[in-house]
């Protein structure tokens, strides 16, 4: 009995000693986690306290020759890719455009309504039937007569303008003209001079002119851009052709088996274009027409262009002829 409760005596100190023991390693261990933890915490709350410390003021910095190299040639690559030129030439046109724009502002409202109104009394006289060169020309002279009226009156102008006026406006003619135009509203566009240029080689042959459909027989006697007169055998209005071979077919046709007593046809007339064709009566000739016609002695109504004069009294009337013709048996 006595050695019973001696054991269990003994084996109770060695579990409390084990037991104090675990409780020791295990405190342990959570210190060391929460430190962890918050050594974690400060270096993301305040990073700075781990960063270098910036030297303090007054404190010389030593460099190595090669970080001084560096930064040497660091500099000198900026300043060679700088675009000086055209820095210089920007600051220069900035410059030129406030000096215009305060030249611009200086004018008043009254002055700029003087000087429309001036111009345009001169412009007026001119007519309605000026040419731009003219209106330019009356323009330019009002410009140079006003600076030298300016210059000979010892600053008075015909404008009825006071000296500080007098001097803006000598001012705004000299160096800002165009602009003073453009504030006063005249815009005189440029004159287009249209020329054409034959550059083609002499003696050398013209383009033969592509007429669609089959090709026409040698006794058609076809002629491109040509109009014949004649009595007609059939009126073309209401006789449509697919080419202008099939035309002239139908002449020779007609005037085959014409009976005794009816004319018989000797002249044709296509209309080739797509567009129709020109006539001064008072039908729409359209595309395809094929008029028969008939004349012991054929002449022309109309032959390659158009005269000036016949197209200034129908004006509808192209430069070029439209239709196509031959005389048959010619």
């Amino acid at each position: 009995m006595a050695r019973g409760v001696a054991r269990a005596v003994s084996f109770g100190r060695r579990a409390t000693t084990g037991w104090c023991s675990y409780r020791r390693v295990t405190v342990a261990v959570c210190i060391g986690n929460l430190v962890a933890v918050l050594l974690v915490l400060r270096s993301l709350t305040a990073p700075a306290s781990f960063a270098p410390t910036a030297p303090n003021r007054g404190e010389v910095v030593q460099y190595t020759e090669e970080q001084i190299r560096w930064v040497e040639e660091s500099i000198r690559i900026r300043r060679e890719a700088e675009p000086v030129e055209l820095v210089l030439a920007v600051k220069k046109l900035r410059k030129k455009l406030a000096q215009e724009v305060k030249r611009r502002e200086e004018l008043s409202l009254v002055l700029k309504q003087k000087v429309y109104y001036d111009i345009a009394r001169g412009l007026h006289e001119l007519g309605d039937n000026s040419s731009l060169a003219q209106q330019r020309e009356v323009v330019e002279s009002w410009r140079v007569e006003k600076l030298k009226n300016i210059a000979s009156t010892r600053n008075q102008s015909s404008l009825d303008l006071s000296s500080e006026e007098t001097r803006m406006l000598k001012q705004a003619l000299e160096f800002n003209w165009h602009m003073l135009l453009e504030d006063i509203g005249l815009w005189i566009p440029d004159e287009v001079t249209h020329t054409v240029h034959d550059d083609k080689p002499e003696n050398e042959p013209e383009e033969e002119e592509i007429v669609a459909g089959p090709p026409l027989s040698p006794q058609c006697n076809a002629e491109l851009h040509t109009d014949y007169d004649g009595a007609a055998v059939r009126w073309g209005l209401t006789h449509h052709k697919e080419s202008a071979a099939d035309c002239c077919q139908a002449c020779l046709d007609q005037a085959k088996n014409a009976k005794p007593g009816e004319l018989k046809c000797n002249i044709w007339v296509y209309c080739p274009s797509e567009f129709g064709c020109f006539s001064p009566d008072k039908y729409e000739h359209k595309h395809q027409e094929c008029w028969l016609k008939q004349a012991d002695h054929p002449k022309l109504n109309f032959k390659d262009k158009y005269s000036e004069p016949y197209r200034d009294a129908h004006p509808t009337a192209p430069v070029v002829v439209p239709w196509m013709s031959g005389v048959i048996g010619a």
